[in-house]
């Protein structure tokens, strides 16, 4: 049975016909995000998928390294049982800290696609 981040990669893939993903499945760079997009307007950008069943957002000290050396074109996406929220890598340390309180960039899975497919407008 597939992971829940697994799973939540495969609906991200089957709904964001515009974006060309590489799944990045990388055990020899710690903290490497889970995706590497790429978009008509030709912008590359990461996506660190996470799946949170409370309020905190479950971020190694690798990954959290990675988004703070990287703050743009990187970013953290959440699906809970309600909703997605999209942070970019900058807000990656307070999201550690602070969980879901954090407000997002994005709220909805949909919405968080359009802003893939906008990168680079």
């Amino acid at each position: 049975m597939p992971k829940p981040e697994t799973k939540f990669w495969y609906e991200l893939k089957r709904i964001t016909s515009q974006i060309k993903w590489t799944r990045l499945e990388n055990t020899s760079v710690f903290g490497t995000p889970d995706l590497l997009g790429y978009n008509d307007n030709q912008h590359f950008f990461t996506v660190e998928l996470k799946v949170a069943n409370g309020s905190k957002v479950r971020l190694s000290p690798h990954q959290i390294s990675f988004h703070i050396r990287h703050p743009k074109n990187t970013f953290v996406l959440v699906k809970t049982k309600a909703d997605c929220h999209l942070y970019s890598g900058d807000q990656v340390k307070e999201l550690f800290e602070n969980g879901l309180s954090v407000k997002p960039i994005v709220r909805g899975l949909r919405e968080t696609c359009l802003y893939f497919e906008n990168i680079g407008k």
